[in-house]
């Protein structure tokens, strides 16, 4: 691998001429910035004349694979207004007195050099800022910005600890730790990163210059391969495009939390000390997969930082901030970013540039430290888009969790209860099998990049249908399987917030020297006309992968029969749980495709061909009192 010094003084830069846009309101110039290896990355400068080197600017930079001249969903601006163009986009900063850089990730795009997914972001991304503020039309001040891929370029920029950005606007993505949510969690292997690889595989410079390889691609059967799990080097989809079978195949077979997962670009949680001290803004949303980096990186530089950080969660999928819906639910009018929290998103995105640069008229620093949506509180009746309407609202706090919360445990019990009274029978215990040939469907969550396998997302947990993925008829309710153990309280007598952290303490045994136990936090909706069944609204879920009940860094088997404390621990989540409505916690030991499956064996999942079927058992007694954690405005006796 290239050694990763200072950009060298040798290599040289070109510069395409300045082509007018928009009848001369915006002009855009083709850059080729170079690297410390001699790589040129492509980029685009947008200014607002042919002479950009006349005034010294800020420079908002974009660092993407997607193509710096595609349009992007997760661009959306307003409900009611057309995806906007890169020039537009640009256009509207170039107006507010900033330059624009919107760059090709190396391999992507017209960049040089070979893609490997996400560990080459840092070197790139410092090396380009640098070579930015070395440029006469900038003032010397470079703010990073972007959604997804773009957000985690800026976090591996950031841990780079060189020439950092002015400021951090970080959407949907900026690792805190892959290992944690992203690549993995709980040991287990996130599945999108296999769609992922296919999707972008279909728009590589390779195929778009191979016609076969292109077509070959876009024939690839992706459901009919997921039953083929798991790939093996020159079998997969990806076979005759090395450079992606390679990275997608060597993240899955690195399965412990060792040099692989400390590098900077993917663990900012190790690195928080050379982020520069400088504003950032942190954006998520609830169906997310990224909601743990998102909240992990605000509450970090928030308390290692004297410059601010700011974060905004909504409900949305990811990148989806200007719907009302996520899945087959809807959080009203109120739930999106534009007409609630900014005009647009582009506007909101411009103040909040001006008040990190100190640009802005007004004195005072007045952005609440955090914005987030709480769902709930809707007639959980279906609307004319035939979603159920589950409403919500905003709130703003001083830090998260909200200061009106705090910690609750649930204690599960073998009648299928939640409480908040400890167990005392002496012994007590639910016992399944988990059979990894026939998994438990995956039914929305945090999930993106996962169609046509997954979509993210809330969706009734008691009507699955052909829409997913491993569902079979008479698509009975997942918590009918034998292998979902599903414990609720009582209907509520008051309306109940819940809003934080979201994890479960277990006392499990197993028949097997590996196993995984899943859980999924579910609000229960009574019956209504539109709903007989009532509707099971999943809103977040986790996973744990018993070899690794001591260490990530080191596995260790299970001995079969002995008990073992483990924690899964879910991503957070702020739901309102109406009156009349029940808290339920889903236990299994599955959830495919979304994560990768055990094969209960003891192998890595990555290179296993064998599968065996555990019996499975969770302890819930005085000794051993098994239970979920949650943060309750009032405490418990919101639940009493």
């Amino acid at each position: 691998m290239t050694s990763y010094d200072a950009p060298h003084a040798t290599a040289t830069t070109r510069t395409g001429r300045p082509e007018p846009l928009q009848d001369g309101a915006l002009w855009r110039r083709t850059l080729h910035v170079p690297m410390r290896d001699g790589v040129a990355l492509a980029a685009d400068l947008y200014s607002a004349s042919p002479a950009p080197e006349a005034t010294a600017l800020p420079v908002l930079l974009e660092r993407t694979p997607y193509g710096r001249r595609a349009q992007r969903g997760s661009d959306q601006d307003r409900a009611d207004a057309p995806l906007p163009r890169p020039e537009e986009i640009a256009r509207h900063f170039t107006d507010a007195g900033y330059h624009v850089v919107r760059q090709d990730c190396r391999g992507r795009g017209d960049s040089e050099g070979t893609f490997v997914k996400y560990l080459g972001e840092g070197p790139d991304g410092a090396d380009t800022i640098a070579w930015i503020k070395e440029q006469p039309w900038c003032d010397g001040r470079v703010v990073m910005t972007g959604v997804s891929y773009s957000a985690h370029c800026q976090a591996a920029a950031a841990a780079e600890g060189t020439s950092g950005p002015a400021a951090m606007f970080q959407d949907s993505g900026g690792f805190s730790s892959a290992y944690d949510a992203g690549l993995r969690m709980g040991g287990a292997f996130e599945l999108k990163q296999v769609t992922w690889a296919l999707r972008q595989a279909l728009s590589s410079p390779e195929a778009a210059a191979d016609p076969v390889l292109s077509e070959a691609l876009l024939r690839v059967d992706v459901a009919g391969w997921f039953g083929a799990l798991p790939w093996r080097p020159g079998c997969t989809p990806l076979r005759h495009l090395p450079a992606y079978e390679d990275y997608l195949l060597e993240q899955w077979r690195q399965d412990t939390f060792g040099d692989y997962y400390r590098t900077p670009a993917i663990y900012g949680r190790g690195f928080y000390d050379l982020f520069p001290d400088a504003p950032s803004l942190h954006m998520g949303s609830w169906y997310d997969p990224y909601v743990r980096s998102t909240i992990e990186n605000f509450t970090a530089l928030r308390k290692l930082k004297s410059a601010p950080s700011y974060l905004v969660m909504g409900p949305w999928t990811h990148g989806h901030r200007c719907e009302t819906h996520a899945g087959d639910v809807d959080f009203g009018p109120r739930s999106t970013l534009d007409g609630n929290l900014a005009p647009s998103y582009l506007e909101f995105r411009r103040r909040w540039f001006d008040r990190a640069l100190g640009r802005e008229a007004e004195t005072g620093d007045d952005l609440p430290a955090v914005q987030y949506f709480l769902m709930g509180g809707g007639d959980g009746r279906r609307d004319a888009a035939g979603r159920m309407r589950h409403g919500g609202t905003w709130r703003t706090d001083t830090q998260w969790p909200p200061e009106s919360t705090s910690p609750v445990n649930l204690y599960l019990t073998t009648d299928g209860a939640l409480s908040t009274t400890p167990p005392t029978a002496p012994v007590a215990s639910v016992t399944y099998d988990f059979d990894p040939r026939h998994p438990v469907p995956t039914m929305g969550g945090q999930v993106t990049s996962g169609e046509p396998v997954m979509a993210g997302g809330a969706y009734d947990q008691n009507a699955p249908d052909a829409r997913v993925h491993g569902a079979r008829e008479p698509y009975l309710p997942l918590d009918s399987r034998p292998d979902v153990i599903s414990l609720t309280t009582p209907p509520l007598k008051r309306d109940v917030v819940l809003a934080g952290p979201v994890s479960a303490r277990l006392h499990i045994s197993t028949s097997t020297s590996d196993t995984d136990f899943t859980i999924k936090l579910v609000d229960v909706h009574p019956p209504n006309a539109d709903y007989p069944h009532g509707f099971a609204m999943n809103l977040t879920d986790g996973i744990v992968r018993c070899r690794f009940h001591r260490s990530w860094e080191q596995p260790e088997p299970l001995v079969p029969g002995r008990i073992y404390e483990i924690e899964v621990t879910a991503p957070d989540t702020a739901n309102l749980f109406a009156a009349g409505h029940r808290i339920r916690l889903d236990i299994s030991s599955s959830n495919f495709p979304r994560f990768d499956v055990n094969t209960n064996t003891g192998e890595p999942e990555a290179t296993a061909r064998r599968t065996r079927t555990a019996t499975n058992t969770v302890h819930m007694d005085a000794e051993r009192p098994s239970h979920l954690r949650v943060w309750l405005e009032g405490g418990a006796a919101a639940l009493r």
